[in-house]
């Protein structure tokens, strides 16, 4: 499982500083050379295949390693690999495709390749996953992943590693507060009331500098709701009755003394300093927090069961990250070709224990090392099948404005603050978000 903090997942989902596009932090500029190419067949020039790094020290080692390996058909360009640090990355990316010198395919932030798309800098994917159909790989993709990835006018990328929330519980707190898992919004405010008891915080998580966690959190307590950001016309749609009701629900939790007073100000370290300090019981977080915990705590965090919430939904948040082509390559037919190999053969990122994200494919989840590890088979088997995407509730497919509008922005920081603050109602909140999140599409 990657270990990993909140606030660097951020980057590897949310596209911002785009050139022309609104962005919530400034990025430097860092540009970044190479070759440039056009969309034919066969070509001398080697195709460039930039990878950010999703993991370990080990990840990018590999991955250069099964990339260099690659052999192609006659005709068809060889591969290069570059690993592209997080580090100003979308100056990187944005600088190297205007100018032409980027890259053939990449992975990068989860909303990148629809920026791009709209920009018309995207080869799209619909050729190549047809193609799949016939080798198994695209009925190998996990239930609804591909459906992230398609637009009006095509399938922008290719699911590659998933970024998800879940619940976290200490099993030995629970215990000791006499409570049982909580599986219902009800059973939940129980589950906090007797943490708190023990003095223990049962809402626990963070939307300090850096940490994204909150606002994602409270967009997954509407979708568990049945509500979301967005309606089927991709167009904001905050103040609603199920958005209402969820955040009026998370307001109560505040308002009774099951949230951290400080969580508005918390960072990732912060979060992770309470769950040693057994100070939160149970929580909302990435996959990866009881590794990045670490020592005695970690062993008594487990994963929780969604909720189901008053309307009878169970819902979530999830961030597919994924890989792109662009139509700058040597050879399209070549970026088809090579992504064919790397999927053939990626599954050792997995299986050697890179750090990457939960897979796409099945096949990598059924592989003995991923079945013997607990926290991938729990979200996979319980959470996946009801994530929904920022889009929610009008849709999973992404779009190029959730980038600018809700991925890791202002607005988004300020609403969260705002409902952990508990200064506030749901509708004056949800409104305010609506208004800003209107002001940043035009």
């Amino acid at each position: 499982m990657a270990s990993e903090s909140t606030g660097a997942a951020f980057t590897r989902r949310g596209f911002l500083g785009l050139a022309g596009g609104v962005a919530a932090t400034t990025l430097l500029a860092a540009c970044s050379g190479g070759s440039g190419g056009s969309g034919g067949g066969g070509s001398s020039k080697p195709l460039k295949f930039w990878n950010m790094p999703w993991g370990n020290t080990e990840f990018n080692k590999l991955d250069k390693k099964i990339t260099l390996a690659y052999k192609p058909k006659s005709g068809l360009p060889s591969a290069t690999y570059q690993e592209i640090q997080w580090a100003n990355f979308t100056q990187t990316f944005s600088s190297a495709v205007a100018s032409n010198t980027g890259p053939a395919v990449s992975s990068g932030g989860g909303t990148q390749a629809f920026q791009f798309a709209h920009q018309g800098k995207i080869a799209y994917a619909d050729s190549l996953l047809d193609s799949w159909k016939s080798n198994g790989i695209y009925d190998d993709f996990l239930e609804g992943l591909l459906e992230t990835m398609k637009t009006d006018d095509g399938y922008a990328a290719v699911p590659y590693n998933l970024d998800v929330r879940c619940s976290w519980y200490n099993k030995t707190l629970l215990s000791q507060a006499g409570v049982d898992v909580p599986t219902s919004w009800d059973e939940y405010k129980q589950v906090c009331a007797a943490l708190k008891k023990n003095g223990v915080y049962g809402f626990g998580l963070g939307s300090g500098a850096g940490n994204f966690t909150g606002s994602h959190i409270l967009t997954a307590f509407m979708i568990n709701n049945g509500g979301g950001l967005f309606n089927k016309k991709k167009e904001p749609d905050c103040v609603t009755s199920e958005n209402e009701e969820a955040m009026e629900y998370v307001l109560e939790l505040v308002k009774n003394g099951y949230s951290d007073p400080a969580a508005a100000t918390y960072t990732s370290a912060n979060v992770q300093s309470q769950w040693k300090a057994k100070k939160f019981g149970y929580g909302w977080d990435g996959a990866g927090l009881a590794a990045s915990v670490g020592g005695d705590v970690a062993t008594d965090m487990v994963v929780g069961d969604p909720l189901t919430s008053p309307s009878g939904k169970k819902g979530g948040i999830y961030f597919p990250n994924n890989i792109m082509m662009y139509k700058n390559t040597p050879s399209q037919k070549g970026s088809e070709a090579f992504l064919t190999y790397y999927y053939k053969n990626m599954s050792k990122l997995w299986t050697q224990k890179t750090g990457i994200g939960l897979p796409p494919l099945k096949s990598i989840a059924d592989t003995s090392v991923l079945k013997a590890d607990p926290v991938t088979v729990k979200i996979l088997k319980d959470w996946n099948p009801i994530y929904g995407t920022w889009a929610a509730p009008g849709g999973k497919g992404l779009f190029y404005n959730i980038a600018n509008t809700v991925d890791g922005t202002q607005p988004m920081i300020n609403f969260a603050q705002s409902i952990l603050g508990g200064k506030t109602d749901a509708k004056t909140a949800l409104t305010t978000l609506q208004n800003a999140i209107e002001g940043l599409m035009k």
